[in-house]
């Protein structure tokens, strides 16, 4: 590839962004020649080298022609003197200066110390986050150096070295549900960002965003909130077993599938309405014996269903009305 572009961009000193995790890029021809341009493209800066000191820097976009408004700003190159007929060598670096997103995600499980489970409860999370190169030259000066190139995986490594650290001290903070993360995900998720902001921010990056998309609990934990939660919507654990039954049966999933299990499950509910209706009725009667009737002597007594006459015991067989 080199080999191939080499001529070319002898002469033309530019970057096609052919990678959209690259932080920046060096140009890979070190000899400037006589009549060549410089093109910046939206979201770029360029950087110019000599015996790894910066030259200049140039970060309005546009095409430059290098003899008359590039090297009037590298006035200390020793090429100069030669009248610049020889080439300048030089390195020149591009630097995307936009906005960069990319994905995170726990690589183990984090024990997050709480009193319900003395070893910890393990979870997994993952999300999103954003940064910007706030100082590049910070960023070439204390990590990338002259690299070829530096990308996104790059800073990856480097906040994920720290992320473990970070989500246990903020899903711990001031005794946080640990079966309930999810509701707490924004304020866990700030706390992270400004962390890795001041972490990162001597090296010359900015955090811009940071996202907790889910967090993820062994299966047996997940198991048991999710029974939970189904038992609390239901309310009665009794009534909770029957629907379980039932669905069980006609699922197959419980032995007597298909159209025995239809049928079974047809019986169940229709056992489950009698229960509900007995239980209403002996309820209703359990009341009107009990007088639960606000004082008022009934029409028919409650025994034998006589029509009552008005006093406080029926006239046929003694039963109290009141």
């Amino acid at each position: 590839m080199r080999g191939f572009f080499g001529r070319q961009l002898a002469n033309i000193v530019e970057w096609n962004e052919f990678r959209e995790d690259m932080i920046f890029w060096k140009w890979p021809n070190n000899e400037i020649k006589k009549g060549s341009k410089l093109i910046i493209r939206p979201g770029q800066d360029a950087i110019f080298f000599y015996q790894g000191r910066i030259e200049g820097i140039f970060e309005k976009e546009g095409e430059y022609d290098i003899d008359s408004e590039i090297i009037p700003f590298l006035s200390t190159l020793k090429g100069f003197k030669y009248g610049f007929n020889s080439g300048m060598r030089v390195e020149v670096l591009f630097i995307n200066t936009k906005e960069f997103t990319s994905k995170w995600g726990t690589r183990n499980a984090i024990n997050i110390p709480t009193p319900q489970l003395p070893g910890g409860m393990p979870i997994r999370a993952n999300g999103t986050f954003n940064f910007k190169v706030k100082d590049y030259v910070a960023l070439i000066d204390r990590i990338s150096g002259m690299k070829d190139s530096y990308v996104i995986e790059d800073v990856k490594i480097r906040i994920t070295s720290i992320l473990d650290q970070l989500l246990m001290k903020w899903i711990s903070r001031e005794g946080k549900d640990m079966f309930n993360l999810q509701a707490n995900s924004f304020e866990i998720a700030k706390g992270i960002k400004e962390d890795l902001d001041r972490h990162l921010f001597d090296l010359g990056i900015t955090i811009t965003g940071f996202n907790v998309m889910s967090f993820n609990y062994p299966k047996e934990i997940q198991d048991r909130i999710t029974q939970a939660a189904s038992h609390s919507m239901i309310g009665d654990v009794d009534k909770y077993q029957k629907v379980e039954m039932t669905d069980g049966i006609s699922s197959g999933k419980v032995s007597g599938g298909g159209a025995a299990g239809e049928m079974a499950g047809m019986m169940m509910g229709m056992t489950m309405a009698k229960e509900m209706m007995e239980q209403s009725n002996s309820k209703t009667e359990q009341e009107t014996r009990s007088g639960d009737s606000g004082g008022k002597i009934p029409n028919f007594c409650p025994n034998c269903g006589e029509k009552t006459a008005g006093g406080n015991f029926c006239s046929n067989c003694g039963e109290k009305l009141v």
